[in-house]
């Protein structure tokens, strides 16, 4: 009897076993043979086990935090600057574990390419023994189906063949693989379960790939356009541009625009005063060198797209328009200038440099220099101070104080076109000896001292700062993206079964049948559909009226039939 069970258990336990695809781990405790051939083979199955490729995927999203948290050098070198003049102890620190670089940096690549390696030499045994297991036939019935963990049987008098030859036709129905095994039939559903699991890994693979290549040959550079002026797609026109290491500059979309109009509204009452409420950037665009030019409209997250690359609408501010006039009152400087925001209400800090045209009362060339401090809408009368209450130009202000000297572009070190270097530079003075300061309102002169020139306040137009970005591979990261989560649900919720139909001729001529299912993992839905399969096939091979038992589900339940006393055998 002992034998006898072993047996069965055997039978049992294989076909619990063929119904996993995934590579067989030796036991925790085998150690592979001593040597080198033996520890690297040891080492390789274990980067290629699914326990290491789960730690590293953990790994490097726990790598990518500090990336998002510390200012990189990638994105912004302006603030990383800033924060390591402000951090002077931390910043040794972060330079040595490459915190300013982290995507770059060696420990995010050592994780990002074991994690790789590791995927891809999961995916290829999975996948051969996957494709082996869709070549191959569910196995035979086990010898004791009353083991398995969904169970029913009834005897009928319909013939063994013929209650085979029924079942066959409702499991393939049902989309069962079916084929005969002695006195049984074998099915089995449900493949899809490891198809999706390898299309989910496949699909991070692509993602990592994407990534790589986007980050490799991307390329992303700024530019800031006054109202009227235009944009050309070649390096010297970006105000700053940066590229992957495999970028090729030559690779340049030809295009070009031009920035008609900025429209930007805000409410104006209630809480949510100053709250953009139009924001968007109207432009005439072009593509190639000789194209038809075109009208368009630039919004936050609508950007143009112009043969693959993006042009994104990323800021907004003023630019007063300014004229200046030397000592014999020619114009020597006339410039809408650009200001920079240093609040949500657009008061603008900024210089306003002539370099070229300007002599002073002896008629000797030089250079000025003004410090601007703008307010779209004024406030602060009589406290000293002035600031903005609106990002609208409601009651526009531009504050003056100039200097005269050498602006130092002379040197051929590159400067901040927002600020002046006033090193080498006098400020202008009053007749009381006090520095030369005014307010001006569109349209007012600041006169010079000593019959120096002067300098008007026009107007004022308004300038939007864009993104231009070219990144390959974010089609291919949003198909792997949405492959991995098809993948990863048909993994979760497609269950493996086997179903096993044996019908065999009793000592008394009745047939006796018998149903049992075997799932890859615990499921509520097995006994169920056992169920169900067994009261199709019994509408074709009904109950005999001699028989001592009815059919019923694993789950202990069973068609409603006249109540009969079960046999030997029956559900477990």
């Amino acid at each position: 009897m002992s034998n006898t069970n072993t047996t069965e258990e055997r039978e049992l336990g294989a076909a619990g076993e063929q119904l996993s695809t995934a590579p067989r781990e030796e036991s925790a405790g085998t150690l592979p043979a001593m040597g080198a051939i033996g520890w690297v083979r040891w080492f390789w199955r274990q980067l290629t086990s699914m326990r290491v490729a789960l730690i590293l995927l953990f790994l490097l999203s726990l790598g990518a935090i500090p990336g998002s948290l510390i200012p990189q050098n990638s994105v912004d070198e302006l603030k990383v600057q800033d924060f390591q003049r402000a951090h002077t102890t931390l910043t040794p620190v972060y330079e040595k574990l490459q915190l300013f670089d982290v995507y770059s940096s060696v420990w995010f690549s050592a994780i990002y390419i074991l994690l790789f390696v590791s995927l891809i030499g999961c995916i290829v045994p999975r996948t051969y023994q996957f494709a082996g297991q869709l070549r191959s036939r569910p196995p035979g019935a086990p010898r004791r189906l009353t083991r398995l963990p969904a169970y029913t049987t009834w005897r009928t008098g319909a013939g063994p063949e013929e209650v085979r030859e029924a079942a066959a036709g409702i499991l393939r129905e049902r989309r069962f693989r079916t084929h005969a095994v002695g006195d049984a039939v074998a099915a089995e559903k449900g493949y899809l379960r490891e198809a999706g699991n390898l299309m989910f890994h496949i699909a991070l693979i692509v993602m990592l790939v994407a990534f790589a290549a986007g980050q490799l040959l991307k390329s992303e550079g700024g530019k800031l356009i006054v109202e009227g002026d235009g944009f050309s797609n070649t390096l010297t026109q970006y105000d700053d541009f940066k590229s992957g290491s495999l970028y090729d500059d030559g690779s340049l979309v030809p295009f070009s625009f031009t920035l008609d109009d900025f429209v930007g509204t805000y409410e104006k009452n209630g809480p949510q005063r100053g709250t953009p409420r139009t924001f968007e950037a109207r432009v005439t665009y072009a593509e190639g060198v000789d194209g038809k030019p075109e009208k368009s409209v630039i919004r936050v997250n609508e950007p143009l797209v112009v043969d693959g690359t993006k042009i994104y609408l990323i800021a907004h501010g003023y630019a007063p328009v300014v004229s200046v006039k030397d000592g014999s009152g020619k114009v020597v400087y006339r410039a809408a200038v650009p200001l920079l925001p240093i609040d949500n209400n657009i008061t603008s800090t900024g210089a306003i440099k002539v370099m070229d045209g300007y002599r002073d009362k002896n008629g000797e060339k030089t250079q000025l220099g003004f410090e601007a401090f703008f307010v779209p809408t004024f406030a602060g009368a009589g406290k000293g101070t002035m600031f903005s209450q609106f990002p609208g130009a409601e009651f526009p202000v531009l504050a003056l104080n100039g200097f005269h000297g050498s602006l130092g572009v002379d040197s051929g070190l590159p400067q901040n076109v927002y600020q002046l270097d006033s090193s080498e530079m006098k400020e202008f003075t009053d007749g009381d000896g006090q520095k030369l300061k005014k307010r001006l309102l569109p349209g007012e002169t600041m006169e010079l001292p000593d019959g120096a020139g002067s300098i008007t306040f026009e107007s004022v137009e308004e300038w939007a700062s864009f993104q231009v970005s070219e990144q390959p591979g974010t089609g291919w990261a949003l198909g792997g993206a949405v492959a991995a989560i098809a993948g990863l649900a048909g993994s979760l919720f497609i269950q493996r079964r086997r179903v096993w139909v044996r019908a065999v001729r009793g000592t008394d001529g009745v047939t006796v049948v018998e149903m049992a299912g075997l799932g890859r993992s615990e499921s509520a839905r097995l006994p169920e559909e056992l169920g169900e399969l067994a009261g199709e096939l019994h509408t074709v091979a009904p109950t005999a009226p001699d028989a001592t038992n009815i059919p019923e589900s694993a789950s202990g339940s069973g068609s409603e039939k006249p109540s009969e006393e079960p046999a030997e055998g029956a559900e477990k």
